[in-house]
């Protein structure tokens, strides 16, 4: 199905076409959760059969994770313009090639470096991912589909240190990469033989490349000062990141053709749910990768035992997050998205004992599935009020918002975490 609409269409979700268009944005932005965790598990392995650093490790998270929310505004905007659908496609094939390219590494730096590369890939599908969605989907069926697609991509993220293990303790960790892959070749049939086109036909003609610049100066300047805090670069860094901050604000407010309308957080639901992202999406990051290397280094695991500790966060996911996009749906979003974010601290509160102890039936079991509960609760009720905010044809660079918010949460966060640890 090749024809285009701009903003919204009337595909309802139990059509062949509304599971085929859910499959293609799981398949996709699957992939780029997955690939945001299911390097944890392989870091010890990774620095000790390429010689890394710490300093090293860290990039090999946060380069991915940098380039990612840097760009992913400049994504969004790029689907509104050219088409959702064609822009998500680019992106999958771009992901596969920097994957292939992870997966051949011989050197950190040049594993660092097709991180980055990766996540400029990741940038183009993630917002289209969701954007195919916003833009297709009968409004009635949004809350849904959305509640489906947070589930199944969430379970892609919490899979990862279980599949990165598997694939670590049996094979190699080049694997990790290599993967993804058959599941890119997928999404791409898939997306191109099921999947109708929407674009925005109002979005403005050029693009906003001094913004995508600043923004990644902002972000890679305050990551660097949080990974290399005490060097003597860090205060240069940290200079750069709120100059490009500043003038990341200034351009985009006086700009004709802004990557990021400022307008939009005019919305209080919009502006609310993204600082609520940011909070929730740095927790999520930062439990599942100090937990896994926790579980590691002080209890002993291997990687594939690690990533089956995990599980918890997946099966709630699984069972539960299409139903709190339904339950949102029917009672509002206020609730769900007020309990969850509570429950998901409760979680993390019991998940303290593992810090001095790893035994996993007291210390991490009874954590991680109260975690797990309150975002499978929480998630797609959050992402619909973050669209739902914002007019159908800016779907994209909703998404794309959304999406840039909740990545520099987890890239912040675990920038900034081993620091506070150490």
């Amino acid at each position: 199905m090749k024809g285009e609409v701009a903003g919204c269409a009337e595909v309802r979700l139990g059509s062949p076409t509304g599971r085929a268009v859910i499959a293609a944005a799981v398949l996709g932005s699957g992939m780029t959760l997955l690939d945001g965790t299911v390097v944890n598990v392989a870091l010890r392995t990774i620095g000790r059969d390429l010689g890394a650093s710490l300093a090293e490790l860290q990039w090999i998270t946060n380069g991915y994770l940098l380039s990612l929310a840097s760009l992913i505004l400049l994504g969004g905007s790029l689907g509104d313009r050219f088409g959702r659908r064609r822009v998500f496609v680019i992106g999958t094939v771009w992901f596969a090639l920097a994957s292939l390219a992870c997966g051949l590494a011989p050197t950190p730096v040049a594993l660092i470096v097709a991180r980055v590369v990766q996540g400029a890939g990741a940038a183009l599908l993630t917002p289209g991912s969701l954007a195919m969605i916003q833009g297709t989907f009968h409004r009635d069926d949004r809350a849904q589909a959305i509640g489906s697609w947070s589930g199944l991509g969430s379970i892609a993220a919490a899979l990862g240190p279980f599949v990165g293990g598997g694939l670590v303790q049996f094979a190699s960790w080049r694997w990790i990469f290599l993967i993804n892959l058959p599941l890119a070749v997928v999404a791409v049939v898939v997306a191109r033989t099921r999947v109708p086109e929407t674009s925005d036909p109002d979005a403005p003609a050029r693009f906003d490349v001094i913004g995508a610049v600043l923004a990644t100066l902002a972000l890679g300047g305050a990551t660097y000062v949080l990974i290399q805090w005490g060097g003597p670069v860090a205060p240069w860094a940290a200079g750069v990141a709120l100059l490009a901050g500043v003038a990341f604000w200034w351009v985009e407010r006086t700009s004709d053709h802004p990557m990021l309308a400022l307008g939009i957080f005019a919305n209080r639901n919009f502006s609310a749910a993204n600082a609520m992202t940011l909070l929730v999406y740095a927790a999520l990051g930062a439990v599942l990768f100090f937990l896994v290397l926790q579980l590691q280094t002080v209890g002993g695991y291997g990687p594939l035992g690690a990533g089956i500790a995990t599980l918890p966060i997946t099966i709630c996911m699984l069972f539960l997050a299409a139903r709190g996009g339904a339950l949102a749906a029917r009672i509002g979003p206020r609730i769900p998205m007020t309990v969850g974010p509570l429950v998901m601290a409760c979680g993390t509160l019991l998940l303290l004992g593992s810090a001095r102890r790893v035994v996993y039936v007291t210390d991490v079991l009874p954590g991680l599935t109260v975690f797990g509960l309150g975002l499978a609760m929480m998630v797609a009720p959050l992402t619909a009020t973050v669209l739902a905010s914002a007019p159908d044809e800016h779907a994209g660079i909703a998404s794309g918002v959304n999406n840039a918010v909740a990545r520099s949460g987890s890239l912040l966060a675990v920038a900034a975490l081993p620091v506070r640890w150490g």
